[in-house]
């Protein structure tokens, strides 16, 4: 079996040729990819098509979406042991120069003291700079 089928299968995701595809994309990724740049990196496919892809992927916490305030909703692989709790949750680093969004997973999301009767569900971090390529 590839390991991108056992990939899917244990996140309960059923292997199709698309999702494959999509997946191995995303493993290539050093920065996070939004739905137009996962089109242009395919010659024929239908954007329904990969955004139900995306969205199963999400569903099934095999990727994290990203809201970096750009406007686009960008992508990135979760760790394999991630379950997209509070306590999986990272840092994200938007450059402002070209406009990469980076997950710092060696960098968790700081704890938050909600008031009483609040449940923390997500947390969005970004973090805004000039990263590494940029700065050379």
């Amino acid at each position: 079996m590839k390991k991108s089928d056992e990939r899917l299968k244990s996140r309960n995701i059923k292997p199709t040729a698309m999702r494959e595809l999509v997946l191995k994309i995303l493993g290539e990724q050093d920065v996070a990819i939004s739905l137009p740049e996962l089109e242009q990196k395919f010659e024929k496919a239908e954007r329904t098509t990969l955004y139900r892809t995306l969205k199963t992927f999400e569903e099934n916490k095999l990727i994290h979406s990203i809201d970096d305030g750009t406007g686009s909703v960008k992508y990135a692989l979760c760790n394999e042991t991630c379950q997209c709790h509070p306590k999986d949750l990272h840092v994200h680093f938007l450059c402002s120069k070209c406009k990469q969004t980076y997950c710092l997973n060696d960098i968790p999301v700081p704890s938050v003291n909600l008031p009483t009767h609040f449940t923390l569900e997500n947390i969005n971090m970004v973090v805004k700079g000039i990263c590494s390529n940029c700065h050379k």
